[in-house]
């Protein structure tokens, strides 16, 4: 039976006009299985937001056009309530009270590290939405724990490397849905897709034996189209 949580990746948009904090942290969370756009601008966060529907905002109050702040306010005058986390620099108690008092949920002063962040982003989906990114991702036997970094088939412990766990990861957070090349390059990997798509090939063979050799195959090949994890069909 298919796990409810692992149906896909949760949206999530970054802004932040610093490039190494947005690739530090684009990076880190599609690691951990977020499905991640980012924006450099107030006006550019706005126009994302319209198209990518995002579940929940890392939002950094200074920004080069106007504030997080104003980005939050504007966001709710559309009708988006989407959850926000701001990110800054500024320590003042006063500038925590007015971003939790405009509908932001939570408030992380730089410097930060990477698993509070993380901690803090799932934190507020389980209080908004009473459902998270969740700990736990399912397909028949196979469980794969977000938090111990374990995984498990028919209850026995499989011995993944970390690109291993995160390929796994992606692929069974949208289990049922054919993934390119390109996309898990870019999400597992995050290169830009120029021809190397065999280390996406290689790494889903070490998988195959890892993962298929204790039970029916999980992990499909779509000619001409990439790979998806499903049940099998019978």
């Amino acid at each position: 039976m298919v796990g409810a949580q692992a149906e896909r990746a949760t949206r999530v948009l970054v802004v932040d006009d610093e490039p190494s904090i947005v690739d530090l942290l684009c990076t880190s969370l599609r690691f951990v299985g977020f499905e991640v756009r980012a924006a450099g601008t107030g006006h550019e966060a706005l126009r994302l937001a319209a198209q990518f529907r995002p579940e929940l905002l890392v939002l950094d109050v200074m920004l080069p056009d106007f504030d997080g702040f104003e980005v939050c306010r504007r966001l709710r005058s559309q009708g988006l309530d989407v959850p926000v986390v701001f990110l800054t620099a500024r320590d003042r108690s006063e500038d925590k009270v007015s971003g939790l008092t405009i509908g932001g949920d939570d408030y992380l002063t730089k410097p930060f590290s990477l698993e509070e962040l993380i901690a803090r982003i799932n934190a507020v989906l389980r209080r908004t939405r009473g459902i998270g990114q969740g700990n736990v991702l399912r397909l028949a036997d196979l469980e794969l724990d977000q938090d111990s970094y374990e995984v498990r088939r028919g209850g026995r412990l499989l011995q993944l490397s970390a690109t291993e766990f995160a390929l796994l990861r992606y692929l069974l957070a949208n289990q049922g849905r054919v993934l390119s090349r390109a996309q898990i390059l870019d999400h597992v990997w995050r290169y830009d897709f120029g021809g190397e798509a065999t280390v996406v090939e290689s790494f889903i063979s070490y998988l195959r034996r890892k993962v298929d050799a204790v039970g029916p195959p999980l992990i499909h090949t779509v000619r001409g189209a990439g790979y998806m994890m499903r049940l099998p069909r019978t």
